[in-house]
């Protein structure tokens, strides 16, 4: 669903709750006292008066929800902001993925139940359940409110007596024998490391360690469900999950990558492109990960998906045999996103070394400030400190003379003359009161207050941002330091060349070719850069 489709299901003849007081009075009207309540749901409902209002509404919400659509799930993405809902992952899934991911579980068995993670208002739940209408269907939410909405939309369609509702933590679900399969489906939330505690980190890692696998602490909530559900499953269960799809390619992303390899027994992976804004109000990429447990035989589908249609059920793709797929490499390069090589295409690495720039460990220090004015010149280059600085100049970096400068001094300080020399030490005092010679980068320097900036690169890149990479022409020999990329050239290139290939990086790269992460920031590590598609400096030339 996209912004524009939620926008337009908002503006129907039913009228809409201004508060989540009204949107909880609209739940309780629709339950009617058809089913028992969990603890935080009642705790949510004592929390405040229910508009009187909220019963007349209830109708409408009962005949859209009828007719197969989610108006409280709306209504709650109306309320509550995106800011709001990101610290619980709340996004909720649209139709057009959530029903080629269902299709898939039919493909692949008829399960005696179902378990959703993270059920929300219960997309997939009510999706599975008009698929197998003798399953049991498991619902968890840790949001009262969601749960809530979930209880009331069952109601509606009369199928709260085939289903569990739990309103707690996924991590924490016991989920009892069954004589048949289980299926797992869901957007599992996407909460960053950073909310997480230490705790349920701890948690993560040691239940990794218990299968041979170590875990980074950095991994976000969507993967702690990918543990929990192989630590619920059993041999034959199977599932279909959608989450955020830097998994594929960061450090943290190598435990998963384990498991899919492994005793979760991956099947398939479809990448969606960024545009097709999988995630509303968000703009990173989606992978939808279907899995069979303890299938170790069978190769992994890997798909790169443009647009809406294509899902098809989620089929079709390039097999990938398991033993090739290395847990410790990045998998999106394995995604056959334009196929081979064509006779006038080039990896851009054939043509340039790419290097980030230099780390200073200190830039309070090195990024010269008042301080610095008295040392001499050339110790003091002109540098690009700041990726907006490379953005603003476009195309061609032609002057320094608005950029700040970074000390940079050699490790010998013997060829200075005196006065130089009694200038460099008053700094170097400075510096050292102010601790740059104490912290990690200094001390694993040859000398603490030697930088190493690079030489200036022909050509300058961004590479982390909400934006595809800015390529610009070094016209005026500008350091950079770590915020940027440099391009240096293998061999000697025509300056009108480079000048017609960086219009070309400009216009045709793409933040699909890099890492994107949850919130829309892409990033290009230099071997990303290296791996671009370019054409060949002959093509470039005519």
């Amino acid at each position: 669903m996209t912004q524009g489709t939620l926008a337009l299901n908002l503006q129907t003849t039913r009228r809409l709750p201004q508060t989540e007081r009204e949107l909880v009075g609209i739940c309780l009207a629709l339950i009617d006292g058809r089913s028992d309540l969990s603890g935080p749901e009642r705790r949510l409902i004592a929390a405040g008066a229910i508009p009187e209002k909220s019963l007349s509404m209830a109708g409408e919400f009962r005949v859209e929800i009828l007719k197969g659509g989610d108006p409280l799930g709306d209504s709650f993405i109306a309320l509550r902001s995106a800011v709001s809902r990101r610290p619980a992952g709340a996004v909720f899934t649209p139709a057009w993925i959530v029903k080629p991911m269902v299709a898939w579980l039919k493909r692949e068995g008829t399960p005696a139940r179902i378990v959703d993670p993270g059920a929300g208002s219960g997309r997939y739940i009510m999706a599975a359940g008009e698929v197998f209408p003798a399953a049991r269907l498991i619902g968890v939410e840790s949001d009262p409110l969601g749960a809530l909405m979930l209880r009331a939309n069952l109601c509606v369609r009369g199928w709260i007596g085939r289903t569990e509702i739990i309103a707690g933590d996924y991590r924490c679900f016991v989920l009892p024998p069954c004589a048949g399969r289980t299926a797992f489906v869901g957007n599992p939330p996407y909460v960053r490391h950073h909310d997480i505690s230490e705790a349920w980190k701890a948690w993560y890692s040691s239940g990794f360690a218990a299968l041979g696998i170590k875990a980074s602490s950095l991994a976000g909530l969507h993967l702690h469900f990918f543990l929990q559900t192989l630590l619920l499953a059993r041999k034959g269960d199977f599932g279909a999950y959608v989450t955020s799809a830097e998994w594929l390619s960061v450090n943290y992303g190598s435990a998963l990558r384990h498991l899919v390899v492994g005793g979760l027994g991956g099947l398939s992976l479809d990448v969606l492109d960024p545009s097709l804004e999988a995630f509303p109000g968000t703009s990173t990429t989606a992978a939808i990960t279907c899995f069979r447990v303890g299938e170790t035989s069978e190769p992994i589908r890997f798909r790169a998906v443009a647009t809406p249609a294509s899902l098809q059920g989620l089929t079709g793709g390039t097999p990938m045999a398991r033993a090739a797929l290395r847990p410790e490499a990045r998998w999106s390069a394995a995604l056959p996103i334009r196929g081979c090589l064509g006779a006038d295409e080039i990896e851009l690495g054939e043509v340039f070394r790419v290097h980030r720039g230099q780390v200073t460990g200190a830039n309070r220090i090195w990024i010269a400030g008042p301080e610095a004015a008295a040392l001499p010149d050339a110790v003091r280059f002109p540098t690009i400190t700041k990726a907006r600085e490379l953005i603003a100049a476009g195309a061609c970096l032609r002057s320094s003379d608005k950029l700040r400068c970074v000390v940079d001094l050699p490790a010998d300080l013997a060829g200075f003359s005196d006065d130089e020399r009694r200038r460099i030490d008053s700094f170097l005092k400075w510096a050292a009161g102010n601790g740059a010679d104490q912290g990690y980068i200094a001390r694993h320097r040859n000398a603490w207050w030697s930088v190493g900036l690079r030489a200036p690169a022909p050509i300058l890149c961004t590479y982390m941002a909400r934006r595809p990479p800015q390529f610009t022409l070094n016209a005026c020999g500008a350091r950079h330091i770590n915020i940027a990329h440099g391009l240096y050239p293998r061999a000697p290139v025509d300056r009108a060349v480079l000048a017609r290939l960086l219009a070309w990086l400009n216009e045709n790269v793409t933040i699909g070719d890099g890492r994107v992460y949850a919130g829309g920031l892409t990033k290009f590590e230099p071997k990303e850069i290296e791996r671009l598609r370019m054409p060949t400096l002959e093509h470039v030339a005519r």
